[in-house]
């Protein structure tokens, strides 16, 4: 039996016990999508968008669940001591939704924070609106759709305001070799909300992550992923934003952890006015790899787009970024920007830069940019003829370069937590601490 045709039986045995089972629409979209997933197999490096990011060794790998990892609750102590404003907190372990850890709170009147397992039950409607088929899928986030049981169910009424973050905790326990998430945010017209996905510990060795993003008219959606899991884990998560007339939707991804991250963000402009910022920062190091792929479609007039990615590469490390933003014929005066800037620490660090615009419009103003280089040695010069000594000044150059993106978090308690869990990350980064 091949690893795809283990798979394919894996999903028949869980089928008839994952929450929703009972849900026919969801039974028919899961056994399609497990079929798309057997035709598809794992994607490999012959598929241009996964020529630098094979998963082709997951035909060979047998999973199994890590050894060790922090205990849940231990993990999201430290987690909630970095946050002073409360919040709300829907936690899971291992990919199962954890009532006891979770502490929701009061919400406003038309607001609903969820598990989705509850919401199979409690708004079925809602769900198969908001769920997604596999259709078009790359063939992970298929398995996910496929297996998915849990996840987030978010909805923000019309006129709405969640004026606290929501937090989304994802917590690995070492409960499970593969778990599969899906979130859905459902943001009505004129309603906003800022979400927090936290993906830390240990836990499974493969976890797919699917959150998808429906933003209705002038809907403003902040949208942060911070992404800190253990040395060992294998993360392909895909975000699926659509914008109607005059939303907004700012998506923050930082990557920090895992042997292995896949990052696929895509928004789609059904309306005039749209805005979006995807805004993005990656440390790798080690033999680690992370790619994000990102897509912004400027279907409709009057958009507006900014992305901004930088990554820190260091020993062995692979970093890589593609992003593509195509402007439709009728999406006249787009403005888009994009770009993308990595700093390699090591000499056999390795980084990939590929920034693409398709334009079909002709009154639109649109810019692309990619670097990859070492620190500036002028900038280093400058430092050391003021005193400090080289591995200072280095470090210094290394953070001011990283900051940058931790900057346009426009949410306070949220970027002092980002800056903290870079600076951890960073060798000196207790002395930079100190200094910031």
């Amino acid at each position: 039996m091949s690893e795809i045709d283990t798979w394919v039986a894996r999903q028949r045995e869980r089928a008839a016990h994952l929450p929703g089972a009972a849900l026919p629409w969801l039974t028919r979209r899961r056994a399609d999508a497990i079929a798309r997933f057997a035709d598809l197999g794992w994607p490999t490096s012959r598929l241009e968008a996964w020529r630098h990011t094979s998963l082709a060794f997951l035909e060979q790998q047998a999973l199994a669940a890590p050894d060790s990892a922090a205990h849940p609750a231990a993990t999201l102590a430290a987690l909630r001591a970095a946050f002073d404003d409360g919040g709300h907190w829907l936690v899971f372990v291992d990919g199962q939704f954890a009532p006891t850890l979770s502490v929701i709170g009061t919400l406003p009147t038309g607001v609903t924070v969820s598990a989705l397992s509850e919401a199979f039950n409690t708004a079925p409607d809602a769900v198969e609106a908001a769920f997604g088929t596999a259709d078009d899928s790359a063939s992970p986030y298929a398995l996910n759709l496929a297996l998915c049981g849990d996840g987030a169910f978010v909805r923000l009424a019309r006129g709405t305001a969640l004026e606290q973050l929501l937090h989304l905790v994802f917590i690995g326990a070492t409960g499970a070799a593969d778990s599969h998430l899906r979130n859905l945010i459902v943001a009505d017209a004129n309603s906003e909300a800022s979400i927090v996905e936290h993906h830390v510990g240990g836990g499974a060795t493969l976890g797919t992550v699917v959150t998808r993003v429906q933003a209705a008219q002038d809907a403003r959606i902040t949208h942060v992923k911070l992404q800190q899991q253990d040395a060992q884990a294998i993360h392909v998560a895909q975000i699926e934003a659509e914008q109607a007339r005059g939303s907004h939707f700012a998506s923050h991804s930082l990557s920090f952890g895992a042997r292995l991250a896949r990052n696929d963000i895509h928004t789609r402009f059904d309306g005039e006015g749209c805005e979006t910022l995807f805004n993005g920062l990656y440390h790798v190091d080690g033999r680690r790899h992370v790619d994000h792929h990102t897509l912004i479609e400027h279907a409709m007039p009057l958009g507006t787009s900014r992305e901004y990615y930088r990554g820190l590469v260091d020993g062995n490390a692979r970093g890589v970024f593609a992003g593509r933003i195509i402007v439709a014929q009728d999406a006249q005066r787009t403005d888009a920007v994009q770009r993308c800037d990595n700093l390699l620490l090591s000499k056999l660090a390795e980084a990939d830069a590929r920034p693409e615009l398709e334009i079909y419009a002709d009154d639109v103003k649109c810019a692309h940019g990619a670097t990859v280089g070492q620190i500036d040695e002028d900038a280093l010069f400058y430092l050391r003829a003021r005193g400090i000594d080289e591995v200072h000044a280095r470090q210094l150059l290394t953070y001011a370069f990283a900051a940058e993106v931790i900057e346009r978090i426009a949410h306070d308690a949220l970027r002092k937590h980002a800056r903290t869990a870079l600076l951890a990350r960073l060798p000196g980064g207790a002395m930079l601490e100190e200094l910031l």
